[in-house]
């Protein structure tokens, strides 16, 4: 997980001082993947290097966060940094990234959400404020009333992933987006595990 956000970090600070603030302007306006928001400019403008990778990535998720930062870096003129930064998040230690390429097609990987599935399931404790989150950009009417009629928050959870196979990613995004903000210190402990 910490390899997209130092590839990021790397590409962020080969930027000169002028590039950084080309490359913050323009991710001001860069049309976004639908179910992403954009970083309020008086929160995005003032970041340095550090900062906006952390908030890149919590915005947008590891994998699109960096594919969003290549985009804008090819946008501002900086194709050589786009391109080293896709080439590093290719290679995994002692890989050459056709390997890597080639390993990433056998078995893709998991969603976080379908990766910790019997955890969150039993772990989360505010259900309904994941509900709220989701309810109109994920989950219908329907749906969310289905959930909320569960007993047990256990059950809720259940019910909820039952929904899930016929997620997008972006759909299953907005869901570990709604856990982060509603239960940060769950969603920590799974990513370190």
């Amino acid at each position: 997980m910490g390899c997209t956000r130092d590839a990021i970090l790397d590409a962020l600070e080969n930027l000169t001082a002028d590039e950084f603030k080309r490359f913050k302007m323009k991710l001001l306006s860069v049309p976004l993947r639908d179910g992403y928001g954009r970083i309020p400019r008086g929160t995005l403008l003032p970041l340095d290097a550090v900062d906006l990778t952390d908030k890149l990535v919590n915005y947008y998720m590891e994998a699109y966060s960096a594919e969003l930062t290549a985009l804008v870096l090819r946008d501002i003129g900086m194709k050589e940094v786009a391109e080293q930064l896709q080439k590093s998040l290719c290679q995994g230690p002692g890989a050459k990234p056709a390997e890597a390429l080639a390993l990433k097609a056998d078995k893709p990987a998991m969603h976080f959400v379908d990766q910790h599935r019997a955890t969150l399931i039993q772990r989360v404790t505010h259900v309904d404020g994941v509900l709220d989150a989701l309810y109109g950009k994920v989950l219908t009417e329907d749906e969310y009333q289905a959930v909320r009629a569960e007993r047990t928050n256990p059950s809720k959870m259940r019910k909820l992933f039952s929904f899930t196979p016929a997620w997008n990613l972006t759909c299953k995004d907005l869901f570990l987006q709604a856990l982060k903000d509603t239960q940060p210190y769950l969603v920590a402990d799974l990513e370190q595990s």
